[in-house]
């Protein structure tokens, strides 16, 4: 679960535009949070963006933790690299979770569309803009 900590229990301070993910007592292990799981659902690139389609005044307080944090971030439209590192989990399980929760119509998963192996130039330009916004 998350933490003020992480869900892993470190003592690093969350990266300053990560929101504040609800608090718990108890800490689970990665794989506990995933049901064991290590492969997601659907495939989808790392670089695939993930916005949230509920609003902000959606009453999401019957998720889980890891599913809560997960829609707050991706009320800006996300990549998931970036969830997973804000969130300080692992890609796979970051990766299981987005897949549940793209299946339960909480978020939408922007596949990137690579034209005959070129990179889409749109995402590029995205990716060149998040670089110099850090």
């Amino acid at each position: 679960m998350v933490s003020g900590q992480g869900w892993a229990g470190d003592s690093t301070p969350p990266h300053p535009s990560a929101s504040r993910p609800p608090k718990s007592s108890s800490l689970v292990r990665p794989y506990a949070v995933t049901g064991g799981r290590t492969a997601p659902r659907m495939k989808f690139a790392m670089e695939a963006l993930v916005s949230s389609v509920t609003s902000e005044y959606q009453d999401i307080s019957l998720l889980s933790p890891e599913y809560q944090a997960i829609i707050q971030l991706t009320r800006n439209v996300r990549s998931v690299a970036e969830i997973s590192a804000l969130l300080r989990q692992p890609l796979g399980v970051v990766r299981v979770l987005i897949a549940d929760m793209a299946s339960e119509g909480l978020i939408r998963v922007h596949q990137p569309a690579l034209d005959a192996g070129k990179p889409d130039l749109n995402l590029l330009e995205r990716v060149l803009s998040g670089l110099r916004r850090l």
